[in-house]
């Protein structure tokens, strides 16, 4: 059982992954907005009360790296995925150590910055203050070309890994918010054509559905119990 809401980044990176390797999985839906991972029979799948969460008969797994290597090797999936070459793996390792800090966190901002913070207080984050959020990811996503994808076709070389997967997942996020990174970067674009069609176009595009039209969302979507938690939270990002 795997417990996912596909508007969160960990949840499509696990999802894609399972459906692109044909792992045999029941899909739980826990939409977050609803609160829905604030409930007691969720917290006896995961006492953390995050998504995504793995529930195997009697084993349970949190956090989301965690759970695709589990899948990874429970499944034999296919070498490239997470690569039995040393160094192969520890590129892959590499990546999966410094992305939560850096792509996750500035392409996460963006996305609540421009989108979230609008829709729960009603007030806009200021023009300059969203120039230093876009201007903080593009400088991790400088360090992202320069440093793991380099001239290759994929970050372990010439096959996908979770790495890729992971990290375009990420990226999606400041997308679905209104701001295509990826307009004036030919090399990350075609970086993420090439992901795209390792996992399947179809399977990719159907995952993003939901961040894709964000930008409908109201804050009657909310469960009113979270919204003056979210909204602060928020407030104290700004």
């Amino acid at each position: 059982e795997l417990y996912l809401d596909l508007l969160s980044q960990p949840c499509r990176a696990l999802y894609i992954f399972a459906r692109s390797n044909n792992i045999p999985f029941e899909f739980k839906r826990v939409q977050l907005m609803k609160g829905q991972h604030k409930t007691e029979e969720f917290r006896k799948v995961n006492v953390l009360m995050k998504v995504p969460a793995l529930r195997d008969g009697s084993f349970t797994l949190a956090e989301s790296i965690a759970i695709l290597l589990y899948l990874a090797q429970k499944f034999k999936t296919p070498d490239h995925w997470y690569p039995s070459d040393l160094q192969k793996r520890a590129r892959v390792d590499e990546y999966l150590s410094w992305q939560h800090a850096n792509i996750r966190a500035k392409g996460s901002k963006v996305f609540l910055m421009k989108v979230l913070l609008p829709v729960l207080t009603g007030q806009p984050l200021s023009a300059e203050k969203l120039e230093f959020v876009i201007e903080d990811l593009n400088a991790v996503l400088k360090q992202f070309e320069e440093k793991f994808l380099q001239d290759k076709p994929f970050i372990a070389g010439s096959e996908i890994s979770l790495a890729d997967l992971v990290a375009l997942v990420e990226l999606m996020q400041p997308v679905g918010s209104g701001y295509n990174l990826f307009e004036e970067r030919p090399k990350l674009a075609e970086w993420r054509r090439r992901v795209e069609e390792a996992v399947g176009k179809e399977l990719f595009q159907e995952a993003h559905e939901g961040i894709m039209n964000i930008k409908n969302l109201t804050a009657d979507q909310f469960a009113p119990e979270l919204l003056e938690s979210f909204k602060q939270q928020l407030l104290r990002q700004v």
